[in-house]
C-alpha cells in the first residue's frame, strides 16, 4: 500500500467510502456526479495550509482507505501543536489486512515531522471496533468529546 495526498480525480471514491457504512449512509450523500459541496470542500482543504487528505492505494492506485489529517498549532501545552484525525475509513473488502494500522502509522509519521505533540481524534460512541483499534494503535479514553451542530 502507498500513501499519499489525495488529489481531486480520488474525490468520489472518498466520498463513496465515507458513504459505505451505517452512519456514513446517513451523512453522506453519493452520486455522480458528485455533489458540489464535495468539490468545494475538497478545495478549500487542499488549501489550508496544514490541511492533508491522506489516501492508501494499491498497485493500481485504487483508493482503499483515507483519513484527514489537520495540523493545529496552539497555545496551551508551552506552545505545543497537535494534529487532528477525521473522516477515517477502510474499504470493507480490506479491514482486517492492516492497511488502517499502515495508514495510521502514515499519519502518526507525518505528524511528527510536522512538530506535533499529540495527536488528537473523536469516534462515534456506536463505533465500539473503532475504538478497539485505535486503543490497540495507543490511543487513550482521555476526554469527553463534545460537539455543537450548526
Amino acid at each position: 500500500m502507498k500513501f499519499r495526498d489525495a488529489n481531486i480525480d480520488d474525490l468520489p471514491t472518498i466520498v463513496a467510502l465515507l458513504a459505505d457504512d451505517p452512519l456514513g449512509a446517513t451523512r453522506e450523500e453519493f452520486s455522480i456526479p458528485l455533489p458540489e459541496a464535495y468539490i468545494t470542500a475538497f478545495s478549500e482543504l487542499i488549501a489550508q495550509d496544514g490541511n492533508r487528505l491522506i489516501v492508501g492505494v494499491d498497485d493500481h492506485e485504487c483508493v482503499r482507505a483515507c483519513l484527514q489529517l489537520t495540523l493545529i498549532p496552539g497555545i496551551a501545552r508551552r506552545g505545543m501543536k497537535r494534529a487532528l484525525i477525521e473522516g477515517v475509513r477502510v474499504h470493507s473488502d480490506v479491514r482486517g489486512t492492516s492497511i488502517g494500522t499502515e495508514i495510521f502509522q502514515y499519519a502518526i509519521q507525518e505528524a511528527r515531522k510536522a512538530g506535533c505533540g499529540l495527536i488528537q481524534l473523536t469516534t462515534d460512541k456506536t463505533r465500539p471496533d473503532a475504538h478497539r483499534f485505535y486503543e490497540k494503535l495507543g490511543f487513550e479514553d482521555s476526554h469527553i468529546g463534545m460537539k455543537l451542530i450548526l
